[in-house]
């Protein structure tokens, strides 16, 4: 599944898995390593109503029985409408137990929004409320290699105003919403301590490769079933698993930001599925003429693709990394 051979003409087909093999595969895994590698009883899955932990989730039940999974429900003052909703629709699709920890206060009581703000305000005055946001990055496709993110506000009386983020500005906003990914984490491993369960990991390969995670939040996990598996083969597996069918075709979402945002725009910038087969190709070797044949790009994009690949791995080697030493500590680790 994942060492795929190419074909002499490359086919975006070469994606395509065996569901019920790759489901077979994950499921004996997961049950190793969470019953006899870890030694715990279950795993805990936070919910949020995306394909991935929908996925996940699946495969744990599949893996380890309804009764041994725990659905944690995270939502806060910008998630989207129906995030709760399609959340709760997988969990009664499996059968198994969820519980709601809504975490606006917590982030309020250190300060998320307000940090988040202030920040916002020293691009925006006038940013209050009322207003709504996101966060964007120019296309990939345009060719520029110093892609500088912007962001996008919605007034109260409708009006939309995009303006570039100094460095500053960006990296503190990224840094008080970091704080929502870290809480969630907070809370699964609250609830898998005292069932002396495992956190499951969410992440595909995508994000897992190009570092779409925050460290110690949604990056931090017991294991990862689905990280070896690119976006498009989890909805081929999402649709075996019967998934329901809301979540199947909603958008991939960052569900961060109060305005509405894809993941393509806040930092993927092509949609999944042509990065995908970028992304197959840059790690199979396949020149950029064959890739940019098989979807609808020139060669000198996919060019471009290939160099924000290279790009995005650089600063996920950070966030992929383990805590360093001056010497090692504890024998045969």
């Amino acid at each position: 599944m994942t060492n795929l051979e190419i074909p002499t003409g490359f086919d975006v087909g070469a994606l395509a898995l065996d569901a019920e093999q790759t489901t077979r595969q994950i499921v004996d895994a997961v049950r190793r390593q969470v019953l006899e590698q870890l030694r715990r009883k279950g795993a805990v899955v936070g919910l949020s109503g995306g394909i991935d932990s929908s996925t996940a989730a699946a495969l744990c039940v599949q893996a380890l029985g309804p009764d041994k999974v725990l659905g944690v429900l995270m939502p806060e003052r910008d998630s989207a409408d129906d995030t709760l909703e399609l959340s709760q629709s997988v969990a009664d699709s499996l059968g198994i137990e969820t519980v709601l920890e809504d975490i606006t206060d917590i982030l309020d009581a250190v300060g998320c929004y307000r940090r988040r703000d202030e920040a916002i305000r020293g691009v925006f005055p006038d940013f209050g409320p009322g207003c709504r946001f996101k966060i964007v990055l120019p296309d990939v496709l345009d060719g520029n290699p110093y892609r500088v993110s912007s962001v996008v506000i919605e007034t109260p009386d409708g009006r939309t105003i995009r303006r570039r983020l100094p460095l500053d500005a960006y990296q503190t906003i990224v840094a008080a919403t970091n704080f929502k990914q870290r809480t969630r984490k907070m809370l699964e491993y609250y609830h898998a301590d005292r069932l002396n369960y495992a956190v499951v990991g969410t992440p595909n390969r995508l994000e897992y490769d190009q570092g779409f995670f925050v460290k110690n939040g949604d990056g931090s996990s017991d294991f990862k079933p689905i990280a070896h598996l690119y976006k498009t083969q989890v909805y081929q597996l999402a649709e075996y698993l019967d998934v329901p069918e809301a979540i199947r075709h909603r958008p991939p979402t960052t569900d961060t930001y109060s305005l509405p945002q894809s993941q393509e725009e806040f930092y993927f910038s092509l949609p999944y599925d042509k990065l995908d087969v970028c992304l197959y190709g840059k790690n199979h070797g396949v020149d950029a003429e064959r890739i940019a044949a098989s979807i609808g790009l020139t060669e000198q994009q996919v060019e471009w693709v290939y160099r924000d690949i290279d790009a995005k791995r650089k600063v996920a080697r950070y966030l992929h990394a383990a805590p360093l030493l001056v010497e090692n500590v504890v024998e045969g680790l």
